[in-house]
Formats: C-alpha cells, structure tokens, sequence
C-alpha cells in the first residue's frame, strides 16, 4: 500500500526553511506553536501559528507584511504579553476545533444578537439607559461606510509602529498565521480573548470581515484578551461615530461599561477620527 501523501499547510514552509527564504522572506528567528491536544501516533499536531523568538521593534510589521506572504496563505500580526502572561501563546491558549466557520455567519445578526447581550437590563432605568443613549433597546442597525480613507495596509503599518515607538506594545512578538484575510486571523489560530463574552471567535472574524469593508480596517495586534485594529476610513464626525460606536458597544461592551461609560462618550473618546480601534473583553 502507497504511503499517503503529507498535507500540506502555509506554515509547512517555514517547518523545512525557518527563515523563509523558499516563501521570498528573511524571517527572524522563531518557532511554530502547534494546536493542543494528544499527539496521534506517528503524526505531529498540526501548526497554528509561527511566533519569533524575541521581541521585534518599529518596521517589523512593515518588512514582514508583503505580498509573497499573502500568496503563501499567510498574514503577519504582533502578538503581546501581559504580565503573568507574557508567553501566553507558548501555553497553547487556542481552541481551533470549537470555532466555526466565518463564511457562515452574516454581520448584522451577529451585532444584533450581541446588542441583545449587552444592553442594560431594564431594571437599570435612567442610568442603563444612559449607557446606551442616544439608541434604545433595539438594535440600531449598521453604521454607513467610512470615505476618503488612507491605504489600509499603510495604515496597518503606521499604526504597528505607532503601538511598539511609544510602549503601548512593549515586547511584541512577529507572528504569522495561515489566513485568507486578517479578519480570520483569530478564528484561524483558535484564539479565545474574547471567551468571557464570545466562545466562537468566527462570530468576531465575521464583524472584523465587515469593518474590513466598511472602514479599511485591519487585524494589526493580539494580546490574551486584547485585540488592536488599524482603520484607514474611520468616521470623520460625531454623527457617523455613534453608529460605530453602537457596533464597538455590541462587539466589546467593556469597552464602554468598564472604559467611558456610555456611547456618547466613548464615540467621542475612541471612535470619531480613530485610526485605531482597539477591544479587551474582562
């Protein structure tokens, strides 16, 4: 009987050729992080993600972000430590295997189903409604799309070096993942930030797919439960920004409940002329 032949993945590359070198990169040293779970029996776990060995600085996101890495199936993010979890990635932190497909899953039934989540509960009165104000229960529906935006992959790159030049990412990691676009970064790699609120990250990828679309925007950093998005098209008035500023309510209510306190506030803060956008969930 024939030996069937290895499946092959984007990340099967860099297993033969650590550098890159056979994929047009020059990459820094670095180490694949395999999927969790037993080993079958003369079969390795398949890889999920590549991760450089040290911290990388201003340009690296630049210099890595290319086009021969998206025709070889993979996108580059930095990935950060937190303090007691600066390795987070080396513990084997991701679920592949309980997440679905993005391709399945359509933006606006996704946000209204998280709007439901995290609207107030009524019995809040006044001070839930203010939270929400100027929307009511209901879902408000999608924001229009931003205009007259910058070329989202500067943006994603002025933003990565933003993040690293002024300590917001003190020790980023250069990691590559095998995706079709950037929004199914965190879905491909099985990553579970958001599992306190979301346990199926394509529902997350589903949203980021739209904001793609909508508002040039682009997966630039991942933390354990953090997640950091450049925007090449963000909304340039208050009027636009509290729409978005609903979704981001929908999407990561943390980020108005535990940061500015209401969508006013925070659409003011965090969205209106934002060129970064960025989600924690407790």
């Amino acid at each position: 009987m024939a030996k069937s032949s290895k499946v092959r993945t984007p990340l099967s590359a860099l297993a033969e050729d650590p550098q890159g070198r056979s994929i047009g990169l020059e990459l820094p040293p670095g180490a694949l992080v395999s999927a969790p779970g037993r080993r079958s029996r003369g079969r390795k776990p398949e890889s999920l993600l590549w991760v450089s060995d040290e911290p990388v600085g201003v340009g690296a996101l630049a210099a890595y972000r290319s086009s021969a890495l998206a025709a070889a199936g993979l996108q580059a993010v930095l990935i950060q430590g937190r303090r007691g979890l600066e390795r987070w990635w080396q513990e084997r932190e991701f679920s592949p295997e309980r997440m679905s497909d993005p391709d399945d899953h359509h933006v606006e039934p996704v946000l209204r189903e998280f709007w439901s989540r995290a609207v107030p509960d009524p019995e809040e009165g006044e001070e839930g409604e203010e939270i929400i104000a100027p929307f009511g229960r209901d879902w408000p529906g999608l924001a229009e799309a931003g205009a007259d935006g910058v070329d989202p992959e500067a943006a994603a790159r002025a933003l990565a070096d933003e993040l690293i030049a002024s300590g917001f990412l003190p020790s980023p990691r250069l990691a590559l993942i095998p995706a079709g676009r950037g929004a199914d970064v965190p879905t491909a790699m099985g990553w579970g930030g958001p599992a306190n609120f979301e346990n199926d990250t394509a529902l997350i990828s589903a949203v980021l797919r739209s904001w793609e679309d909508r508002f040039g925007a682009r997966v630039v950093a991942l933390g354990f439960d953090e997640l950091h998005v450049s925007v090449a098209a963000p909304p340039r008035t208050a009027a636009h920004a509290l729409p978005v500023a609903a979704e981001h309510f929908a999407f990561s209510p943390d980020n108005i409940c535990q940061g500015s306190g209401s969508i006013r506030a925070y659409a003011d803060e965090a969205v209106t002329g934002s060129n970064h956008w960025g989600f924690w969930w407790d």
